[in-house]
């Protein structure tokens, strides 16, 4: 199968691309778009053929629910038995926006599309393209990142293309997805409402929503691979370059050191190492670094949105440069670190050496102190996410 790449460029041409993509979506073919986290796969979310069509086309596990992405909020209502008080305030501060909802589902879904549970995840992107294409292909759009299943999720059209070329037959180009990271995940089918996965609606501006929020077990450790994933990511590995990647905790100098001696074993072996640094760690790599360690430096620690703005596209980078292994840094300040670290854990298969010299009491603490930050820092990100949820609806 010919894959297509067609760009949008705000011009009147844009919705001839919408009109074929979503031609090739009543065909039952998924076709990749832009939205303003990850790119998506998206087919017929009420056609059970097409759900299994983007299994097949990512190579999926058919476990690994779905989400359902709607432009505009009364697409919900064939969709859940019911909008409990929680889920109608996530809608009212975050739709159109990076938050996934997960409902219990009516008989229209079918269970090909949430992994054969009962419940069913929706999103309402708040990108311009992302909503157009789902108002021209007239259903709900079923979609998972549009990547092979267990790599980088993308963030551009080009990923898309490395990962799917031959397996689809369209894909939209909208330039760079503005967040990077993939939606936050909050189930409201319990007593209390539960984060299976984190995103850049951090915790601090849901409990300032909503009171208590809990985080699922499998946010914050290895999940068990036995048990049914409730939400996307939630099992199997994922974000992962195909060279071994470590996270390495500590203190800065000590850090940047450990990485220098591995580094250096690996040039005595002819090998070659990389390092994931921030920018603020730099000056302890480089006067050593030279060929052997290949520094990439993801943004400053200080703003977590550029760091997770180009995590994804530095791990596919990884893959391009000839290394045998890579080492990160760690990067948990605040809600969204938690949402990187998260990403950054399951690419490393849970592979983490700590050099702090006081062991933590465990990821679930680190989380919790993320969570339990300053009502000053709650209130910036809860204001962030406000920001973005207004710019989403400017944005159509």
């Amino acid at each position: 199968m010919e894959t297509l790449i067609r760009k949008l460029d705000g011009s009147a041409d844009d919705e001839v691309i919408f009109r074929e993509a979503a031609e090739w979506i009543r065909r039952g073919y998924p076709v990749a778009f832009p939205t303003e986290t990850v790119y998506g796969l998206g087919g017929n979310g009420l056609d059970p053929s097409s759900s299994r069509a983007i299994y097949a086309a990512k190579g999926r596990p058919s476990d690994n629910p779905l989400i359902l992405h709607i432009a505009d909020r009364e697409a919900i209502l064939p969709l859940v038995r019911e909008i409990p008080p929680a889920a109608q305030k996530l809608m009212d501060a975050f739709w159109p926006g990076p938050l996934t909802i997960i409902f219990r589902k009516t008989d229209l879904v079918p269970r090909e599309t949430t992994g054969g549970l009962d419940t069913v995840a929706v999103r309402m992107p708040s990108h311009p393209g992302a909503a157009a294409l789902i108002r021209a292909a007239g259903v709900p759009i079923a979609a998972p990142s549009a990547n092979a299943s267990g790599r980088p999720s993308p963030t551009c059209a080009q990923h898309v293309y490395e990962d799917l070329q031959g397996r689809i037959p369209l894909i939209i180009d909208g330039g760079e997805c503005e967040i990077g990271l993939e939606s936050t995940i909050v189930d409201v089918t319990g007593p209390v409402p539960e984060i299976l996965r984190p995103g850049y609606i951090g915790l601090p501006a849901l409990r300032s929503l909503l009171g208590t929020v809990s985080v699922d077990p499998a946010v914050l450790g290895k999940p068990d691979e036995k048990t049914a994933p409730r939400a996307p990511g939630m099992k199997y590995r994922h974000y992962a370059p195909q060279v071994p990647l470590t996270l390495v905790a500590g203190p800065d100098e000590k850090r940047a050191a450990h990485i220098l001696q591995k580094a250096q074993e690996a040039a005595e072996k002819g090998e070659r190492t990389g390092a994931l640094v921030c920018r603020e760690t730099l000056p302890y790599y480089q006067a050593e670094a030279g060929d052997r360690l290949l520094l990439i430096p993801l943004g400053s620690r200080n703003r977590p949105e550029e760091i997770a703005h180009g995590l994804f596209a530095a791990l596919r980078h990884l893959d391009e440069c000839g290394l045998s292994h890579v080492y990160s840094e760690t990067f948990e300040e605040g809600p969204l670190g938690a949402a990187i670290m998260n990403r950054l854990r399951k690419a490393a298969a849970f592979d983490l050496t700590d050099l702090s010299e006081l062991q933590p009491s465990g990821a679930a603490d680190a989380f919790t102190e993320t969570a339990d930050t300053s009502a000053e820092t709650s209130g910036t990100f809860a204001e962030t996410a406000s920001s973005f949820t207004q710019k989403g609806e400017n944005n159509g």
